[in-house]
């Protein structure tokens, strides 16, 4: 049995399969899994919630681990060690989220490309065919995170106590969410994960986006995105496309194309998620290696 997992810091998905691709359970979902957040105790503690995880953790042959958060060595070797004593007879590779973005977009055929995640956080790397490259270390979601769910949460929070959104979506927004001060203030300082707490508001935008302000709000923060991240590789956007991965992108796809014809890149292909594109990937790697 092969578990491929892609985890972001909201959820985590699990998928177990054999060597020809077949599944052979039901998808399973725990809650995300980021090292750099997390201790050991509680990402064991979050695996052993799972009983299907618990019930196959003996006849586990490999995991393939792709996950916010695994990108330098300290967190990315903390969760190795954590996945090779839960499952004690597979070979575990455990790889920073960008090579899930990189392998489901890409695929067997390595061709280069841009990728970009857009998810509860956001990143973007260059692939040559062989190797990540990435120009910019990401310093999280307080920081950096452009047009990622956290970024988008932030905007729609300042902008209701801003008052700068239109009076129809703050009374939706305060419909939807608790959007009590004291509220919200013990999620993002008092809670754990407050990068997925401000993710959540993301959907509201997609519930709303006939709205000109939601509209122009995704817009400017693709923009932001493209102008931070995207155009560290203007030079190598000259030949190849730009691919993109994670939810926030999937649904921004039209506001993605509009402002790739604003600065002047080539879309390129859209996974909603990467596990699906990861499956495709180990196994056309296993059948090409035997």
């Amino acid at each position: 049995m092969i578990f491929i997992v892609d985890s972001g810091s909201t959820k985590c998905d699990w998928l177990a399969i054999d060597s020809s691709g077949k599944q052979l359970l039901d998808k399973q979902r725990t809650t995300g899994m980021n090292p750099a957040i997390l201790s050991p105790a509680k990402l064991e503690a979050t695996i052993r919630k799972n009983p299907v995880l618990i019930a196959n953790k003996n006849i586990v042959t490999h995991v393939f681990f792709y996950g916010a958060g695994c990108g330098t060595e300290k967190p990315r070797l903390m969760l190795d060690t954590v996945l090779s004593m839960f499952f004690p007879n597979a070979k575990v590779d455990v790889k920073e989220d960008t090579y899930a973005a990189v392998y489901a977009t890409v695929g067997h055929t390595h061709e280069p490309a841009v990728v970009c995640i857009m998810g509860t956080g956001s990143n973007c790397s260059y692939f040559d065919g062989d190797n990540v490259h990435q120009r910019v270390a990401s310093l999280g979601y307080s920081v950096m995170d452009d047009a990622s769910g956290n970024y988008f949460g932030r905007r729609l929070i300042r902008d209701y106590y801003f008052k700068h959104m239109p009076d129809f979506l703050r009374v939706s927004l305060a419909e939807k969410y608790n959007m009590d001060s004291d509220f919200i203030k013990f999620n993002l300082y008092k809670q754990p994960n407050p990068n997925a707490y401000l993710a959540k508001f993301a959907e509201f935008m997609f519930l709303n986006k006939d709205s000109e302000y939601i509209h122009e709000l995704i817009k400017s923060g693709i923009r932001e995105f493209a102008k931070n991240m995207i155009f560290q590789f203007k030079d190598e956007l000259n030949e190849i496309p730009v691919h993109f991965a994670g939810s926030i992108a999937y649904f921004s796809q039209d506001e993605i194309k509009e402002v790739a014809d604003e600065m002047g890149f080539r879309v390129g292909v859209f996974e909603r998620r990467p596990i699906e594109g990861l499956v495709r990937y180990h196994v056309a790697s296993m059948n090409s290696a035997s």
